[in-house]
């Protein structure tokens, strides 16, 4: 397994509440089936971790652990810097609740008295003007930016990522990319997002971990600059080094 070899300079300054995660031989069993297998991992203040790997290789399930939707097996899972419970979490599908409005939605299990702080949150993913709206009414990659209102408005010190671009178009998900880093560089959270793209892992990310059958077998730091381009040569060279060792372990 490949080690970062230095400490990655962070192109973001990480808010004081942010999370940092460590992770120590930690291990996870349904039934008969072990899906995690001794994991030991840091996940810094303030980085931004991307996590890839085939269908059942475990990453859902790791970031479920993060997100303490799951219990460990063994091993320990501890939090510094933060409370462990200003955590939230996007998913592949909005999670939109048809009968409320955008503003509504973002509200969700929050005071009405959060109103304008959830009039800021829309602002700031584009969509103030479709605060009174349906979600029906909204594209997919709209829902999904509701679905980010929804996490930020809690201010977290983590957010988890489960693949929430894949069901969106290549135009709307670049954009939807290029709103998250931008969300997170101004915000200093902790992020962790979940793909099965790599290139969406490099373009995002300091760093990217493979899972394979519940094992991390590598762990590559993303020192590109930012803001990234999608034809920067360092860029395209990590992803093609991560695709290699992905088609090799195929």
């Amino acid at each position: 397994m490949a080690q970062p070899s230095q400490k990655i300079e962070l192109y973001n300054q990480a808010n004081e509440q942010a999370a940092q995660i460590k992770l120590d031989h930690v291990s996870k069993q349904f039934g008969g089936t072990q899906v995690l297998k001794d994991i030991s991992l840091t996940i810094e203040q303030g980085r931004f971790t991307a996590i890839v790997g085939k269908s059942g290789s475990g990453k859902s399930t790791l970031l479920r652990i993060l997100a303490q939707l799951e219990q460990t097996s063994s091993g320990q899972l501890t939090f510094s810097g933060t409370d462990e419970n200003s955590t939230t979490m996007m998913y592949q599908d909005s999670r939109l609740l048809p009968w409320k409005k955008v503003i509504d939605n973002v509200l969700i299990g929050l005071p009405k008295e959060r109103t304008e702080k959830a009039e800021e949150v829309l602002k700031a993913v584009g969509l103030w003007n479709y605060r009174h709206a349906w979600p029906y009414k909204l594209s997919g990659g709209q829902q999904q930016r509701v679905a980010l209102a929804r996490a930020l408005i809690r201010k977290p010190s983590l957010l988890l990522l489960d693949e929430p671009l894949s069901a969106l178009d290549a135009l709307t998900r670049l954009d939807m990319q290029q709103l998250i880093e931008k969300l997170w560089k101004q915000n200093g959270f902790t992020a962790v997002l979940v793909t099965h793209d790599v290139q969406e892992a490099v373009r995002l990310s300091d760093r990217v971990i493979m899972i394979e059958d519940g094992e991390i077998s590598f762990d590559i730091p993303i020192r590109a600059k930012r803001p990234r381009s999608l034809s920067d040569s360092t860029l395209i060279q990590i992803e093609h080094e991560i695709l290699h060792r992905i088609l090799q372990r195929t």
